[in-house]
């Protein structure tokens, strides 16, 4: 048996084993409202929010001013009422620079019973330092007592961006700038099962065009890439989740297969298959602090047909673009990747406003054409997490991380890397 597949067998039987020990009785919860910092109720009236003493930016900014802080209260967004948001913010990411963006985004119930998931729609517009524009439009949508759920990913991407080579062997010398127009359109519907299970069935298309390879990367020239590609499929979709708080989660596991099929009928220039499997456990450490252990388990594999050069998995595209801190986005590419990360995240400070994380990953990405996983790229690193919303603990993320051959940056987020 080769190494390829006594990897994949052992992910396998790991990622079924922790999800088989994990499969317990759900208890319903308060779901966060994200845009007000208010808890919602979804199930037993008289359930109450954790009680803690604890500050986020909002109180700081209200105690500057001489207001006195806000208390968490429990009550009930109407259903049936849309709620907006709008505000500007800037970012930063090793691959684009700077980055300023206006988002906004509405939320709102399909359905008067306490036990509906709220709905949202989220979108923005992203200008970077390197001349990069991404507009996405993201919905996630539930009906009735969470019978369906509805998730779209709509994206236009203006994307030059460096890509280095296959496999795990490439180094940042062998940069190659690659110039392309980008729409993604990927839509899938999901049926409750029971408690946490859900089945569904999707449709993805990843169409690029104007696509200009400005460098000489021999991997990319006899790789081949051609100046249209088009990858058009249907999905399958297993999904189980435990999470109380899928934000910044103290405790549970969520567990994801997705098996996409692109097929030429639809439209794409190749017949290819991919499947990912995705694993993310998080216990609370020690029980019963407000410090959590978190594990990642990302593994992206090309199962037949030989996809786009970009339409590859790579390092951060996945799709929340967060695998591999320590490394910039793009680094390595390859028909196959396995990934790792672990990360321990812990307060700094008594009332929640500052905490910490220290973290530490793994990837490894298959040779080209042999196939062979024979490198593993580690990467490691220190952040610092400071508190915007107390409800929903959302944080905002800022990260240095360390990668291999000198690999190195700075990562920001809004919300936890995973």
């Amino acid at each position: 048996m080769n190494l390829f597949k006594t990897v994949f067998l052992v992910l396998f039987l790991s990622f079924c084993t922790i999800f088989c020990c994990d499969i317990r009785a759900q208890a319903v919860i308060p779901v966060p409202d994200l845009l007000h910092g208010e808890m919602v109720i979804t199930a037993d009236s008289t359930a109450q929010p954790e009680k803690r003493d604890e500050t986020d930016i909002m109180d700081v900014l209200g105690q500057m001013k001489r207001k006195s802080k806000r208390t968490r209260e429990v009550k009930e967004v109407a259903p049936r009422k849309i709620l907006y948001s709008m505000v500007p913010a800037v970012g930063y990411t090793l691959s684009t620079g700077v980055v300023g963006l206006l988002s906004a985004n509405a939320a709102f119930y399909l359905s008067d019973t306490a036990t509906t998931n709220i709905s949202s729609i989220n979108t923005s517009f992203n200008y970077s330092q390197y001349n990069q524009i991404t507009i996405p439009v993201l919905a996630n949508i539930w009906t009735k007592d969470n019978g369906y759920n509805f998730v779209f990913d709509w994206r236009y991407f203006k994307y030059p961006q460096d890509t280095y080579g296959l496999g795990g062997h490439s180094s940042l010398s062998d940069a190659d700038r690659i110039n392309y127009s980008h729409v993604r359109l990927h839509q899938t519907a999901l049926k409750k099962v029971t408690g946490a299970f859900y089945l569904g069935i999707g449709y993805q298309l990843d169409y690029r065009w104007k696509i200009r390879q400005e460098g000489s990367n021999e991997d990319v020239t006899s790789y081949g890439l051609t100046s249209k590609s088009v990858s058009s499929g249907l999905v399958g979709n297993v999904l189980y989740d435990s999470r109380k708080n899928s934000i910044n989660p103290e405790a549970g596991l969520y567990a994801n297969v997705r098996y996409r099929t692109n097929l030429t009928f639809l439209g794409s220039n190749t017949n290819w298959q991919s499947l990912v499997l995705e694993l993310r456990k998080y216990v609370n450490f020690p029980r019963g602090s407000r410090n959590t252990l978190a594990f990642w388990d990302f593994n992206w594999l090309t199962l037949a047909g030989k996809p786009p050069y970009l339409d590859l998995p790579s390092t951060s595209w996945d799709p929340s673009n967060n695998t591999g801190r320590g490394y910039i986005q793009g680094r390595f590419r390859s028909p196959n990747m396995l990934y790792f990360e672990s990360e321990y995240r812990f307060v700094l400070t008594q009332n929640g406003l500052i905490g910490g994380v220290v973290f530490a990953n793994a990837q490894s990405f298959s040779n080209w054409p042999d196939k062979k996983f024979d490198k593993v790229a580690p990467g490691a690193g220190l952040g610092i997490r400071l508190k915007i919303n107390k409800t929903s603990r959302t944080n905002i993320a800022v990260d240095y991380g360390f990668g291999a051959g000198g690999s190195r940056g700075l990562f920001v987020n809004l919300g936890e890397v995973f």
